[in-house]
């Protein structure tokens, strides 16, 4: 049911794949400061949560719900934060994002704090595999 979709080409190029969920594609944003992952639900021309059919806005909470399990056992973070911006990508898209109280933004917001700074390759890869592996779990 992904018919005509396609990957805004900033999302592609800040992140690495880690697999798909019924609806989303995820995404780990290629930053070391933080563990992040995306979720972007492969439905051609959305921007707005409001855009999702009722079914798919279920379907997509539900994701997130999984998502942000994935991310305390992958990371151990204080915090997750969840949110969908889309001021810079309109393409609609969840971010689900470990934060500590040690990490270079807290307490605040991490978006705009400091430039990304990309894991090693080996470190992506192995991060990307380790979360693919606890979502197949979820």
């Amino acid at each position: 049911m992904d018919s005509g979709f396609t990957l805004d080409p900033r999302l592609a190029g800040d992140t690495v794949p880690v697999g798909d969920l019924r609806l989303s594609t995820v995404l780990l944003v290629d930053d070391a400061r933080f563990p992040w992952l995306i979720l972007v639900p492969r439905r051609p021309g959305l921007s707005e949560l409001t855009d999702l059919s009722p079914e798919d806005a279920g379907t997509l909470m539900d994701e997130i719900r999984v998502a942000t399990r994935v991310m305390l056992d992958l990371a151990k973070p204080d915090k997750v934060n969840v949110g969908a911006l889309g001021n810079v990508v309109a393409q609609l898209h969840v971010h689900v994002v470990g934060r500590f109280r040690s990490d270079p933004a807290w307490p605040g917001p991490m978006w705009g704090h400091g430039a990304r700074m990309p894991y090693p390759s080996h470190a992506a890869a192995s991060l990307a595999d380790r979360a693919a592996s606890l979502f197949a779990k979820a």
